[in-house]
């Protein structure tokens, strides 16, 4: 058995607290929370009931871990209201509109310029 695999396959949870697993190994029944959002599923409250686990060099532990959900006990998504639809469009509308030129560019306002492009770069806007 590879040393990655067997620090990573612990079923019984005992040495990670909950039952772990290698990744693609999980058993039927359980699901992360964008399996259960691709079915149209919430975690709605419960425990976490395992987790996955596999090798990263993005990490600085140089492990990542994702949580389990039972399938069984997940509930539907919430639908969608019309005072939510409200809020989604005035945040959107928020991350659009310029502080600069106060105009709506378009297309999300990056964080590294804090401004739309053309406020940005105005040097370049009068060349073209």
């Amino acid at each position: 058995m590879a040393a990655a695999f067997a620090e990573c396959y612990d079923p019984t949870g005992a040495r990670h607290g909950i039952p772990t697993y290698p990744w693609r190994m999980a058993p039927d029944g359980l699901a992360t929370r964008r399996q259960l959002r691709a079915r149209g599923l919430r975690p709605g409250g419960q425990p976490i009931a395992a987790q996955v686990m596999f090798r990263s060099r993005r990490r600085k532990s140089g492990v990542q871990v994702g949580y389990l959900y039972r399938i069984d006990r997940a509930l539907p998504v919430r639908p969608m209201t019309p005072g939510r639809t409200a809020a989604l469009a005035a945040a959107m509308l928020a991350r659009r509109t310029c502080p600069t030129c106060r105009q709506d560019a378009g297309y999300c306002i990056p964080a590294s310029l804090g401004e739309c492009v053309t406020c940005a770069y105005p040097e370049d806007q009068r060349a073209a």
